[in-house]
Parts: structure tokens; sequence; C-alpha cells
């Protein structure tokens, strides 16, 4: 391993660790949970979440193959100055979003479009299958491609300009970090944790969250500058 693939590693690392910090999967999984305890036994409330992390473990990687397409036929590799320029300057636009207006004044509703979110929510809600816990799973990430498209475009290009035998392992790295949040999620539901008690929790440290979201834009953003544009 060279020093290229180990400054492509970090950024990959970086780049899933912003996607999981995106709350709107953990929130769709939140009242999933809610509803399906209050209508099923508790076997079928964790068939259904474990569902929804699936669909959405399956969907980030599909994303990565089309953002694969996408930075190698299109973008080309390596990124330019110009590109890398304009990625810095979404990172660090994202962070104002993430430290001022992503969390709405009161609860965890995210500051996605009312329409979107309202959706979001009454299928969490009416989700009674595994089938429709799957989909939901689906559907988050892709609710969530305006704010996650750059990080993603920052990994596949990484993943790409790396060694060929460690791409593989790069983008399990990425696929596992992004939905790290959900299978801690899944590990409190299998421990009996309410959830009552893990909102409590996302309330608590609603400001922790949204400052660690960020504080990782803008790391992405400044580990850019440094060992993309400036050398």
């Amino acid at each position: 391993m060279n020093t290229n693939d180990i400054i492509n590693f970090a950024a990959v690392f970086l780049a899933a660790l912003l996607h999981a910090t995106i709350q709107l999967g953990l929130g769709s999984l939140t009242l999933l949970y809610h509803e399906s305890g209050s209508k099923h036994a508790a076997k079928k409330t964790k068939s259904l979440i474990s569902s929804f992390i699936a669909g959405n473990g399956i969907i980030v990687i599909l994303l990565l193959g089309a953002t694969f397409f996408i930075t190698d036929q299109i973008l080309g590799l390596p990124p330019s100055p110009e590109l890398l320029c304009v990625m810095t300057g979404v990172l660090i636009a994202t962070s104002i979003i993430m430290f001022f207006l992503y969390y709405r004044d009161r609860g965890t509703e995210l500051y996605i479009p009312k329409p979107l979110a309202n959706f979001i929510n009454s299928r969490a809600e009416a989700t009674t299958s595994n089938t429709e816990a799957f989909t939901l799973g689906i559907f988050c990430p892709l609710a969530e491609l305006p704010i996650i498209i750059t990080p993603l475009i920052v990994a596949t290009s990484s993943i790409l300009t790396s060694t060929p035998n460690l791409q593989l392992l790069q983008l399990a790295l990425y696929a596992v970090v992004a939905i790290l949040p959900s299978v801690i999620f899944r590990l409190c539901v299998h421990n009996d944790h309410t959830a009552v008690q893990i909102q409590k929790w996302r309330l608590k440290n609603k400001t922790f969250l949204r400052i660690i979201s960020g504080l990782a834009f803008l790391a992405l953003a400044a580990f850019i500058i440094v060992y993309k544009i400036l050398p």
C-alpha cells in the first residue's frame, strides 16, 4: 500500500462518515420502530427493522455504482482542480446547512421539503410488511441524495484512483460505515431499548450531532484542499 492508497482510504472513510451523520434514515427507523411496536409482536418489529437496513445497504452500494459511472465516464479521472474546488465549496456550504438549518427548531425533524418529509413519515407509519420496510430503506438514501452526492463523488474518485486490489475493500468500508448508525440502532432494539428511549437520546444529543455533521463536512473539505488541490 503506497501513500496515495492511504490518502484514498482516508478520503473514503471521511466521505462515509459524512454519509453516516445524515439522520434521515435513523429518524425513519425510529418512527417505524415506534409504530410497529404498537401494532406487532417484538419479533415482527425486529424483522421490519432488519429489512429496512438491508434496503438501505443495497441502495448505498447501487448509488456508489452509479457514481462510479458518472465519475469515470463524465467527470473524468483524476478529478480536475476546478471540480475539486467546486466540491470543496459544496462541502463548506453543506456544513453551514448542518450547523444552522438541518434540523428544524423543535424535535429532530429534518430540513427537507415538507411534502417529502410527510411522505416518508406516512410510509414509516403505514409499513406492515418486510417488502414495504425494504422499500422504505431504499427510498431514504435517495431522499438524502442532494446532500450525499458530493461525498459519494469524493469516495468513488478516490476508490477508482487506488490500487485495483484495494478497491473492493474501500467500497466495503464506505458501505459499512455509511449504514453503521442503522446497525447500532438494530443492536439497541435487540437489547430492548424502546423507541421512546432512542428518541429521547436523539433529542438530548441533537446539538452535538449537528456539530459533528458540520465538522465532518468541514474536515473533508480541508482534506481535499490539503491532499488533493495543493499538491
